[in-house]
């Protein structure tokens, strides 16, 4: 696992990726300090990361879209899959040069409440529980990346699927005002969710009768719940894209509350899409 995590962050500082998504991070970042800490005088740092979370649609995608379609691409694959380690150690290896080249910007973004407080009140508990926050979130939206890399070895695709799930996970919340609260809708809406889940167990396993079974079982459910309480589907499709929301669940740490259910959260995605790419690298050894 170490030997692929340090060829990992060598490929990195060797190209431009390393310096082009620090550059942007910081950019970013530095630009809504220097109009909101600076120039409107407000000491509240936690602020501009809430307004910087959009900049991961740009640099989850560019700094993932090649972790894992590259190598099928180039069928360099071939060569990990022949190391004395496990899935597991390659995509953990993988995964770990991505949160250090994603902590080293972040590393110096943490200075700077240190700076502003020199200069005025600045609630630094508040500030740093944002930055941890801000982590996660990126960690968590790291690891869907990755997956979508595993799936595709087109380097445009996985970018332009990255952009548009994150995009979706951003927006899902105002979005979910507009979707319909009705039963049948969320019934539609759930359909819809287990057959791209059947897809997604396809695309995975190949088994056809895998996911075949998966879908008729949940579908079955539903179709069961629907006629036992008409009424237990009402409200739940926006329900269901709130409490999807990564984006959401930082809110909470701007307002200075640790929230403790959105850290498990974000563990949980974590630890999720890694396995889906573990699971999914598995696929292509023994296919």
């Amino acid at each position: 696992m170490s030997a692929v995590f340090r060829h990992e962050l060598r490929g990195y500082f060797h190209s431009l990726t390393a310096y082009v998504f620090g550059a942007f991070l910081l950019l970013v970042v530095g630009f809504g300090s220097m109009l909101y800490n600076l120039n409107a005088a407000v000491s509240n740092f936690e602020y501009v990361l809430s307004y910087s979370l959009l900049v991961f649609v740009v640099i989850v995608p560019v700094l993932t879209m090649r972790v894992l379609a590259e190598e099928r691409r180039q069928r360099t694959d071939q060569l990990l899959y022949s190391l004395p380690i496990t899935t597991v150690q390659v995509i953990t290896g993988k995964y770990l040069a991505l949160l250090v080249l994603y902590l080293i910007p972040l590393a110096i973004i943490s200075v700077y409440p240190l700076i502003f407080a020199r200069f005025g009140e600045v609630y630094l508990p508040t500030s740093y529980g944002s930055i941890f926050a801000f982590f996660l979130l990126g960690a968590a939206l790291l690891a869907v990346g990755m997956f979508l890399s595993s799936l595709t070895e087109n380097q445009g695709l996985a970018a332009g699927l990255g952009i548009a799930v994150i995009l979706f996970n951003y927006y899902s919340v105002p979005l979910s005002e507009y979707v319909s609260s009705t039963a049948v809708g969320s019934m539609l809406a759930l359909l819809a969710a287990v057959l791209a889940l059947a897809a997604v167990i396809w695309v995975l396993t190949r088994s056809e009768n895998l996911a075949f079974g998966t879908a008729l079982v949940l579908i079955l459910g539903l179709i069961a719940v629907s006629f036992l309480d008409p009424t237990a589907l009402e409200g739940l499709l926006p329900e269901v894209m709130t409490a999807l929301s990564l984006f959401e669940r930082f809110t909470p740490f701007v307002s200075g509350v640790f929230d403790l259910t959105s850290v498990v959260c974000y563990l949980t995605v974590i630890g999720v899409f890694l396995f889906l790419s573990a699971q999914s690298m598995e696929k292509r050894r023994y296919n």
